[in-house]
């Protein structure tokens, strides 16, 4: 341990030092609003209660700091800030499909297309259509170093130099951060407490005026809530009298403090809703007569008017001048206004931000996982009103009316009614006279910080200019409910209101009643305080204020509020005094204002409690009596002389007394509990008066103890309010030992018990929040700021005894200055880590633990129990020694209590032991920088004992959690709570204690769990949760680190390693390499932590079981949270220590690859157009699913995909396990290129160099799995959110999916095409994301839409950064991959494998950066194993052309240009090596044939360049000119140059899907001679067909290429078990026998280059066969699905492929259940004929096809897709529709316009084909003959008279039988048959009788039905019925013998028909209800009529037919030769 190298010591010193304490303890002053902070007056002794209350409300914050804090977990991007500028220091990333969109728009066609006709339909084929000549192209620029010969290794030098240069240093900066759902290390920092202000508005006054300006007056505002009923504001007062109305009362006011000038004032409401109103009051200077006289000329005069009403107005203002000069200091109710505030309080935010506020405030609705962010935003401040759609744009109200005040109406009852009565319009307008005038207030809400503002006790809000004139005034709110938030500033008010006052049987003289109010502090008149707020515009403080008057009112209402501050000490002198009197109006002669009327007082204190409430006060009416305040008014002793009471000592004034007060805490319990506290902290005498108990010293004791149990019986909201002090006072007691009476008093175990039970009740008030750890938010700020280690007072005997000597080893916990600590060596630093596992260092620990463990139980509790005994506190303990009664140590005490607790205490204190924990640690903070131990050495700082509490404490909580997991589901939530908390607490004790000592507590606490929980996911989910809050310390590489470097690792204790050092040292070298990408038991001591969370997240994955994937993603979420914080760590920029850190994850390569098998299939899921991801549209994302590069790979049994093959993973053992999802793959593999891109390269080469290959092509696996999951999903999805989403939801579907799958070769490939996004069958999966509301990334996701194009641009480069910077990891690795195993025999299977992984990175969206690399590492694998790469890897090969034609069409020159390069070095290596340049001729002439069909954003004009740039390199090849190369690459590029000629044709038919197919067919038709491109094309053909969702078509395609493959392998060799060429597909399809056109003599199969496709193999004809099975089934045919595998079983079984056998008997049954199932009710495809006409067609004028369209297609639907597609073309005043189906007459049509006539055809079948056409699937299966009719009449109507019908049959042929590789088939024969009016009646009847069968027959009998056909058949009203038909053509024996059989036959039909009806009858008697008799009778009646009607006609029969039958004549039987007839006959028979 000691051998350290420098390097590691200077690393370590980095890393920050150690033995430095991590925690500091910090004094932070108290953030103040005020200048001054809020104090009592100066000068008084304040009680000890008031003393405390101050002191707490103004020392400074205590809070223990981490220093490094900002180390590995905090810092880098975490802090928001410096991400913002983070992107500028990438480089902008570009990406084609990028540029290709911003082109795109402006090529769309506008304006009539000319329509392409196919023109040449001579046999050539396309190849004779070069029509332009490369060469007058200008090639591209060239590589220049191209041609030199370099050595492989300078070439993989200069690459890896290319690459390695300009890469940014943090991957995970790149890399969205990790989900805060499950970032449990983050422990948020509580709010800071402070003083409570609800949503702050600002109220500006800037107009009052009325109609007339004759005197002064005086508003004053304030706001209620009408719901609530509840003034919930104080009053501000305000007036804007101008200086000649102030003049009129200079007299009344003395002076005039500024501060109460203000014209505008802060309200505060917590609870807004929209029954707030502000009203104002308006006052005006009493003076004679009512309200209404005083209002009236307000009224009346207009001061506009001029004239007279100025006189009058003039006389008014003396008037009211001599009022003020006389009556100035009294006042007299005016006017009152209400204005709502609802427009304010917009009403729409207020259901989303009433529970925001009470989040604030204290109730939490969002239950406890409210997030980090949601936590933050409300600490910022209390809901501010921005965020409730509360603009901060001031609003203007305007009042023009206010309503009178009426006299006896004026109590705050009244006002609640008239404001119930305001919000129903226009009522109280009507009842209450309004006087007009105008009142302007502008209300907005008030800034965070307002200048010149005063508080309501007047103190100057910072910050505060003295200059300015006119404050604003903060007003004081009364919230409706209770607000919890525990006081922080000194405040103490007091509120009197006035209510009533009853004297209406007192002597006349009262009438114009007033009160003076006074607060006395004696009873001599001088004794009057100044401590009354003043109003508006006079003295800040009066000493008296009088009330509003109401003129001639004996019992008179009072609205007034006086506002009183309160003295600090109060004393039983204070009281209020109420003088009543009675006013004069008049002046009299002789007479004063004033006349006395009565008295009334109230005591501030009762029983020395502030008194607060309503109270009836007695009146008495003369002088009171002296001493009169010691009692109560209503209690006064009888006097001598007795005192003369009003209505004889009776109640008459009604009062309410309200406080604000941080000092009173207005509850008894609190109250008792302070009082008693503090009789035992200072002397006091007793007995003590405690509220209205008296306590004597002897039971003082007892009393407290009380006290202290009944604390948490008080309300919460006083709890809340003196939470801080409360606890400190419990605190105190703990630690505090008492002498009481002589005896020692203990009360640490009460005490302790009262904090459980307050932390219980506050984490179970609903209305208090929690943050996301459950953490009760008050308790938690608190422990952070407030609390501190309990200052000891010395013991104060109560009993008078002698005063004991203090102990000399006190410490007052005061403030040390922080000493400054030397860093000590590192050796020390090593020591105290020391690891628990480390072997033989610590088992005498262990073993000491262990005793201990089993001793404490005995001796431990029955010693502490013993610690209560009253006087004996001193009782030796075990081994420690007695601990000294003076000095206990909070932590020590807390521990020890929390060991001792039982029952319901211990179970709660359990529950939120992280309030416990807390507390431990910030006293272990405090007592460590008290005592000056921060040099000490850690081991010796606490005591045994204590390590001991804490070890039980541990392994108890461990217990407990455990306990709560195996009870029912609800307590687990609880239990990870605990087990966060737990954690936490270790992290901390790790900056406090031994590390050896935690360690080993960590240690316990995972053996514990493991033995106790079954529960594999529970037990690993919560370790977990634990671990990873202990990996997220700041020391957390140091504490790992130490021992990194693999020589100086302590001797391993694991004998079978160090048995081996005897054998050969290369071995070892050898083993040690792999060993440390494995999770060893050595890894596992040395680096304790990492290790621990290394085996869980192996557990996890290898685990099975419900719930595990959640467990999955913590696990891979922990391990990524932590790389990343090391990425983004500062301490951790140098690449040394990277790599060093790098190094420490290294098992978790090995950890990665074993899960391999279990990772998301990221290819699976991508939808890629053909493997390039199209960025078109979603019809065309659809096509991905069709056929695919991966599915041809695994075809061709090589294994492309890694879940669909037995082979690349056959080292596994087929363990069916769990898939990871999406998000958890991608963050695992995130962590893994995070290593190979930081570990050391060297070492990883020479780990691979040792590697078995089975390991490398697993690496090989991921590193391809990684390509897709990665690939740049462009600017739209830029947001990974949103994608990763959409992979959430589509999760459960693919693991599903994933069981389905795996195995099964092309088919399963097959099915997940088809299940990329998009693909219609599971369209309901994105549908379902929105209602997951619980995931988390859906409200982001949502959010894209709002982001700023910035926004999204930053997200796109930093994406497009981290897509390259990922692929350049890759591509890394695998030159690692290359360099380190090409010494080695089997790289040629490893380079398939690497190659794959490029050819994979090629088919993604890549940068330009990337593909410049990728290129260069291809060409350097060229020039080393470019005779392996032909000779082996041939379908790496075509991949490999195909991927570089595609970059060739790039519209990057950069790439193509790279491009061009790499294909020009293949073709010539190709050529050099083997000669082999056939082979590659074709690979390239088919990967441009298949991409010309399948990629829609191919260009043509960029792969001309690409070329002519090959053409140019050929050229300058001075090397080869010598060679047959040049002239052989001219005619391959002219071939090339021909395919593109189709290209540009195709372009042309694109919105023409008939017309492109009939090119596709025809350039496939013309590579007949070729098989390969014809397969090719068939496959385009298939691609299209998928896109357009004509699956049937698709699969046709298929079966040709199939038939092909099969032709070509028959000729190959002679396998019983392979289908014979083409004929053994004739039962799937007629049309494939056009296949065998290949013979022997145009295709050598042996010729080089031909048929090398990987398709032309076995598996690849069975994966072409499972492929169209599949698209069958998707198309409903399901009976062709077996003949498909009819062919393919054979061959699996010849090739003994049960897994496949399975699978296949798996969707034969799936196939043959969907046929019984479906029955009828499938749909197949519905016909049309359609025939152009016009010159305008060019090549289809006259021509007919069948075009075959989705079934119910209606007529309309087709016609109105040619009409508008041809009118695009021509224009669509030149189409016409032609509507009917008589034969067109081109002479009769319009030379100048295109004519399309559609008819609805019909399938027709001979009678002999009926015989084999038995179900449904085969009369709609392998049609070619199809028929229509055309009713006419011979005078050329199409409808006449019964007996003048006529019908034309038509009968088409088609070249082809439906269904083909082509959706219209071209008509080549038509036949037509005429029938007389008779016959067309024969058909008819015959269909009639044909329906009534078939609804008689229906199972389950349908009533409906047969009704509908009988009443068609039998119905009364039927026109043109059977009863017609009957009349006509029945009537009479035909004249013409001609006609004799058809009339014979129809009397036969009808004969059938009318018993029909009489079964029909029948039946639907039986089925009717009740309600339907009457029905049935008239049906019965009908058919009875019918059939009378008919009888006649029906048993006449012709004799001449009866004759016998050798005289028949011949020509009589012409017409039965007619189709037509046979077809219906048949028709009937299987009807009936």
């Amino acid at each position: 341990m000691t051998h350290l190298n420098s390097l590691d010591v200077e690393l370590a010193q980095e890393l920050g030092d150690f033995t430095d304490d991590d925690l500091e303890v910090v004094f932070t002053p108290k953030e103040c609003r005020t200048l001054q902070p809020s104090l009592p007056e100066e000068g008084v002794e304040l009680d000890p209660h008031v003393r405390d209350c101050v002191q707490t409300y103004v020392r400074e914050w205590l809070i223990v700091n981490r220093k490094n804090q900002g180390g590995s977990e905090s810092c880098g991007f975490k802090k928001t800030g410096s991400r913002k500028d983070f992107h500028k220091t990438l480089q902008k990333q570009t990406f084609e499909s990028e540029t290709l969109e911003c082109t795109e728009p402006s090529s769309a066609q506008t304006g009539p297309r000319s329509l392409h006709v196919l023109c040449d339909t001579s046999g050539k084929g396309p190849l004779t259509a070069c029509d332009f000549d490369l060469r007058s192209l200008q090639p591209d620029q060239r590589l220049e170093n191209l041609l030199q010969c370099v050595s492989a290794e300078d070439f993989e030098r200069q690459n890896e130099e290319a690459r390695r240069a300009n890469r940014p240093a943090e991957l995970f900066a790149l890399y969205p951060s990790v989900d805060e759902e499950d970032a449990v290390e983050i422990r948020p920092v509580p709010e800071c407490p402070k003083e409570h202000l609800g949503n702050r508005i600002l109220v500006k006054l800037l107009t009052l005026k009325f109609e007339i300006e004759i005197e002064p007056l005086f508003a004053s505002f304030a706001f209620y809530d009408v719901k609530e009923r509840k003034k919930i504001s104080e009053n501000f007062h305000c007036d804007l009298n101008s200086d000649q109305f102030k003049g009129f009362l200079r007299a009344h006011t003395p002076s005039v403090a500024p501060s109460s000038q203000a014209k505008s004032a802060v309200f505060s409401v917590t609870y807004p809703s929209s029954d707030i109103y502000l009203v104002v009051k308006i006052e005006k200077v009493l003076q004679q007569g009512e309200i209404g006289d005083c209002a009236e000329p307000y009224m009346v005069i207009k001061e506009s008017e001029g004239g007279k009403s100025k006189d009058k107005i003039e006389k008014l203002k003396l008037q009211a001048e001599s009022f003020c000069q006389r009556l100035g200091k009294y006042r007299m109710p005016f006017a009152w206004a209400p204005i709502s505030l609802n427009s304010f309080f917009n009403i729409s935010t207020l259901d989303r931000e009433v529970t925001d506020v009470e989040a604030t405030v204290g109730r939490s609705s969002v239950g406890e996982r409210r997030t980090l962010s949601q936590s933050r935003r409300l600490s910022e401040r209390a809901l501010s009103l921005e965020e409730n759609g509360v603009g901060s744009k001031p609003t203007i109200m305007t009042i023009t009316n206010f309503f009178k005040q009426e006299g006896d109406r004026l109590s705050d009852e009244d006002l609640f009614k008239f404001l119930a009565d305001y919000k129903r319009p226009s009522s109280l307008q009507r009842r209450v006279k309004s006087i007009p005038g105008l009142l302007r207030l502008e209300i907005s809400s008030a800034p965070e910080s307002l200048n010149c503002c005063l508080t309501p006790e007047m103190l100057p809000v910072r910050p505060f200019s003295e200059n300015r004139t006119r404050p604003h005034k903060e007003i004081l709110e009364f919230p409706i409910r209770e607000v919890y938030v525990p006081h922080t500033v000194y405040r103490n008010l007091l509120y009197v209101y006035p209510q009533r006052l009853n004297f209406t049987n007192k002597l006349a003289s009262a009438r114009n009643i007033t009160i003076k109010i006074q607060f006395m502090c004696g009873e001599d008149a001088s004794h009057a305080m100044p401590v009354i707020f003043g109003k508006s515009n006079g003295p800040e403080f009066l000493q008296e204020v009088y009330t509003a008057i109401t003129y001639h009112n004996k019992s008179p209402d009072f609205y007034e509020e006086v506002k009183i501050k309160l003295p600090a000490k109060l004393t039983a002198h204070h009281h209020l005094l109420f003088t009543f009197y009675h006013i004069s109006c008049q002046q009299k002669q002789g007479t004063s204002v004033e006349s006395l009327l009565g008295y009334s007082w109230l005591p501030i204190l009762l029983n020395e409690r502030l008194q607060t409430g309503s109270y009836c006060l007695p009146v008495a009416l003369e002088k009171l009596p002296p001493n009169y305040s010691m009692h109560s008014a209503e209690k006064v002793p009888l006097q001598n002389p007795p005192i003369k009471w009003a209505e004889g000592h009776k109640g008459v004034f009604n009062i309410e007394v309200q406080a604000v007060s941080s000092v009173h805490t207005q509850d008894n319990h609190l109250e008792k509990f302070f009082t008693l506290c503090h009789s035992l902290e200072s002397q006091v005498t007793f007995p003590l008066r405690v509220l209205d108990q008296k306590i004597s010293e002897g039971a003082l004791e007892h009393e407290l103890k009380l006290s202290i149990i009944c604390l948490n019986s008080s309300r919460l909201e006083p709890l809340v309010l003196f939470l801080h002090l409360v606890l400190d006072k419990l605190f105190q007691l703990s630690v505090q030992s008492m002498v009481i009476a002589g005896q020692t008093a203990n009360f640490s175990q009460f005490a302790f018990e009262s904090v459980v039970a307050i932390a219980n009740s506050l984490h179970n008030s609903k209305d208090l929040s929690k943050d996301q750890h459950g953490r009760n938010c008050l308790l938690a700020s608190y422990v952070h700021y407030v609390f501190r280690l309990p200052e000891l007072h010395r013991d104060l005997p109560k009993s008078g005894g002698s005063t004991p000597v203090p102990d000399p080893r006190y410490h007052t916990y005061g403030r040390t200055a922080a000493a400054a600590v030397s860093s000590k060596l590192l050796q020390a630093r090593v020591m105290s880590s020391s690891n628990p596992d480390l072997a033989g260092t610590h088992t005498a620990a262990d073993e000491e633990v262990k005793s201990i463990m089993s001793a404490k139980i005995a001796d431990r509790n029955c010693n502490r129990m013993s610690y209560y005994s009253p006087g004996n506190n001193d009782v030796p303990n075990s081994a420690s020694a007695p601990r000294p009664a003076s000095k206990k140590h909070f932590h020590e005490e807390l521990a020890l209590q929390m060991v001792v607790s039982t029952g319901m205490v211990r179970e709660t204190v359990f529950k939120y032991a992280w309030f416990f924990f807390e507390l431990l640690v910030k006293s272990m903070a405090q007592y460590v920088h008290n005592t000056d131990k921060r040099d000490s050495f850690r081991r010796t700082r606490f005591s045994d004992r204590f390590k001991d509490d804490i070890t039980t404490i541990v392994n108890v909580v461990t217990s407990e959690i455990a306990a709560l997991l195996v009870k029912p589901q609800k307590e687990n939530e609880q239990a990870e709570k605990i087990n966060i908390s737990l954690a936490f607490f270790l992290y901390d004790l790790l900056s406090l204690m031994d590390r050896g000592f935690v360690f080993n507590l960590v240690k316990h606490y995972c053996n514990q769990l493991s033995a106790k929980l079954s529960n594999l996911p529970t037990l690993i989910s919560m370790r977990l949760g634990f671990l990873r809050v202990l990996c997220s310390h700041e020391h957390y590489l140091s504490l790992n680190l130490f021992f990194m470097n693999t020589d100086t690792a302590p001797a391993s204790p694991c004998p079978s390693i160090s048995s081996q050092n005897s054998s050969s040292g290369s071995s070892l070298q050898d083993q040690k390499f792999a060993s440390m990408f494995d999770l060893t038991p050595e890894y596992r001591q040395q680096h304790f932590l990492t290790g621990l969370l290394f085996t869980e997240l192996a557990a996890a994955l290898d685990a099975e079981g419900e719930g595990i994937s959640k467990v999955q993603r913590k696990a891979v979420s922990a391990i990524h949270s932590l790389l990343s914080s090391h990425d983004l760590d500062p301490r951790c920029v140098k690449p040394e220590v990277k790599v060093k850190v790098a190094a420490l994850y290294l098992p978790l390569v090995g950890i990665i690859l074993d899960a391999l098998p279990q990772f998301y299939d990221f290819t699976a899921a991508d939808a890629r157009g053909g493997k390039n991801r199209s960025s078109g549209s979603d019809e065309e994302q659809e096509g991905g699913s069709a056929i695919n590069q991966n599915v041809a790979l695994a075809i061709a049994g090589n294994h492309f995909n890694l879940k669909t093959n037995g082979t690349t993973l056959s080292s596994l053992p087929y363990k069916q396990c769990n898939m990871l999802s999406a998000d958890t793959t991608r963050n695992l593999m995130i962590c893994f290129l995070w290593i190979m891109k930081n570990a050391d390269q060297s070492l990883i080469r020479k780990w691979i160099a040792d590697l078995p290959s089975m390991q490398l092509n697993r690496i090989l696996d991921l590193l391809f799995i990684c390509v897709s999951c990665f690939e740049y999903k462009g600017k739209q999805s830029s947001d990974k959110v949103s994608t990763q989403v959409l992979q959430k939801s589509r999760d459960v579907k693919a693991r599903l999916e994933e069981a389905l799958l795996r195995g099964e070769g092309a088919r399963g490939e097959m099915m997940r095409r088809c299940r990329a996004p998009g693909n219609d069958r599971f369209a309901g999966l994105s549908e379902n994301l929105r209602w997951k509301k619980e995931q988390t990334h859906w409200r982001q996701a949502n959010e894209k839409l709002d982001k700023s194009k910035a926004e999204l641009d930053q997200e796109a480069l930093i994406s497009g950064n981290l897509a390259t910077e990922v692929n350049l990891i890759i591509l890394d690795m695998q030159e690692n991959i290359i360099q380190a195993s090409s010494a080695l025999d089997w790289k040629d299977s490893l380079l398939g494998s690497v190659l794959r992984v490029l050819v994979n990175s090629l088919s993604c969206d890549q940068s330009t950066t990337y593909l410049t690399h990728c290129f260069a590492t291809l060409r350097a694998l060229i020039t080393k194993f470019g005779d392996l790469l032909f000779e082996e890897e041939v379908e790496q090969c075509a991949d490999l052309c195909q991927r570089m034609l595609h970059h060739c069409s790039s519209s990057m020159d950069v790439t193509r240009s790279q491009a061009c390069a790499t294909l020009y070095l293949l073709m010539r290596f190709s050529f050099g090596a083997v000669s082999n340049f056939a082979r590659v001729k074709m690979q390239v002439t088919m990967s441009l044939a298949s991409l010309v069909g399948k990629a829609p954003d191919f260009n043509e004009e960029h792969l001309r360049r690409s070329l002519r740039t090959i053409l140019a390199y050929a050229e300058e090849d001075t090397a080869m000119q010598a060679t047959l190369f040049p002239t052989q690459v001219e005619e391959l590029l002219c071939n090339l140059n021909s395919i593109l000629y189709d290209t540009v044709k195709m372009r042309e038919f694109h919105e023409d899907p008939e017309m492109l197919m009939d090119l596709m067919y025809r350039i496939a038709k013309s590579y007949q001679t070729s098989p390969d491109l014809r397969l090719t094309w068939l496959q385009n053909m298939a691609e299209k067909h998928t896109k357009r969702r004509c699956y049937t078509e698709a699969a046709m395609c298929l079966v040709h290429a199939a038939a092909l493959v099969a032709e070509y392998l028959s000729m190959l060799e002679d396998h019983s078990y392979l289908p014979v060429g083409s004929v053994s597909f004739q039962n799937i399809s007629s049309n494939v026998l056009e296949e065998s056109a290949v013979s022997d003599d145009t295709l050598s199969p042996d010729e080089d280059g031909v048929c090398s496709g990987r398709y032309f193999t076995e598996s690849g004809l069975v994966g072409l066969l499972e492929q169209a099975a599949e698209l069958f089934s998707t198309g409903g045919l399901y009976e062709t699905v077996n003949e498909v595998y009819k062919l393919v079983i054979p061959i699996l079984e010849a090739h003994r492929d049960f897994r496949k056998l399975t699978s296949t008997h798996n969707k034969l049954q799936k196939a043959f259940d969907s046929i019984i199932n479906k029955g009828h009710k499938r749909m197949f495809g519905t016909y049309f004929r359609v025939g152009f006409y016009g010159s305008k067609f060019g090549d289809l004028d006259e021509q007919e096809f069948v075009y075959k369209e989705p079934a119910i297609t209606k007529l309309p639907e087709i016609s109105h897709r040619l009409e508008a597609f041809y009118g695009q073309c021509f224009g669509a005043e030149f189409v016409e529709v032609i509507k009917d189906s008589t034969p067109v007459d081109k002479t009769k049509l319009d030379p100048n316009k295109a004519y399309i006539q559609i008819t609805f055809v019909e399938p027709y079948f001979d009678e002999y084909e009926m015989k084999d056409r038995m179900t449904y699937f085969e009369k709609n299966f392998n049609l070619r003959r199809f028929m229509y009719t055309t009713p006419f009449t011979l005078e050329g109507r199409p409808r006449g008279e019964l007996q003048e019908q006529h019908q034309r049959n038509t009968v088409l042929t088609t070249m082809h039988a439906f269904p083909y590789i082509k959706t219209r088939i071209a008509v080549i024969q038509k036949e037509e048959f005429v029938l007389t009016p008779i016959e067309v009646a024969i058909e008819d009847m015959k269909k009639k009788t044909l329906q009534l069968a078939v609804a008689i027959n229906q199972e389950p009998p349908d009533a409906k039905m047969l009704q509908m056909v009988l009443q068609g058949s039998v119905g009364a009203t039927v026109n043109q019925g059977p009863l017609e038909v009957a009349q006509v053509f029945l009537a009479e024996i035909p004249a013409d013998p001609k006609l004799y059989r058809h009339h014979n036959k129809l009397r036969l039909c009808f004969k059938e028909f009318i018993m029909r009806c009489g079964e029909a009858v029948e039946k639907n008697k039986r089925l009717i209800t009740v309600d339907q008799r009457e029905y049935q009778q008239e049906l019965k009646k009908n058919y009875n009529k019918l059939k009378e009607s008919l009888r006649p006609m029906m048993e006449r029969k012709i004799p001449e037919l009866y004759k016998p039958i050798f005289q028949v004549d011949s020509q009589k039987r012409d017409s039965f030769h007619r189709s037509s007839f046979r077809k219906c006959e048949t028709q009937l028979s299987q009807g009936s």
